[in-house]
């Protein structure tokens, strides 16, 4: 199986992906989460202003077979929610990097996104899985 893992994001061992985009982060799920779970029926998201905070769940993505939290990559607050989620969850198997990310958050240390993984540690851990 190919995994799709943009280079450019960062990654967390609950498989969400961060990208920095200036002094906010986007987040979302990868395409080995989503190729994992199936097919997704229902995405449920915090609400613009909700503080997440880092390995806290921050929402659930509900699949024929599952429901799985979203579990936060960093702490901060969530400036901006992927509405388009509500009425098309498909987007998060479609297109888990470009249609389907979650939320957009102000991190409150830009800095942690440093601990991520890089796309190479991500590939790795999920070859050991």
């Amino acid at each position: 199986m190919t995994l799709n893992t943009p280079k450019e994001l960062r990654y967390s061992e609950e498989h969400e992906w961060v990208k920095v985009e200036g002094d906010k982060v986007r987040i979302g799920i990868t395409d080995f989460a989503q190729s994992e779970l199936g097919d997704i029926v229902f995405v449920e998201l915090p609400e613009v202003g909700d503080e997440i905070v880092a390995d806290e769940p921050f929402g659930s993505v509900e699949s024929v077979k599952t429901v799985s939290e979203l579990y936060a990559p960093i702490s901060g607050k969530v400036v901006e929610v992927n509405e388009e989620l509500d009425d098309n969850p498909e987007y998060v198997n479609e297109s888990p990097y470009e249609k389907a990310w979650m939320i957009v958050v102000e991190p409150n240390d830009i800095q942690d996104v440093e601990k991520l993984m890089t796309a190479e540690e991500y590939e790795e851990m999920v070859k050991e899985d």
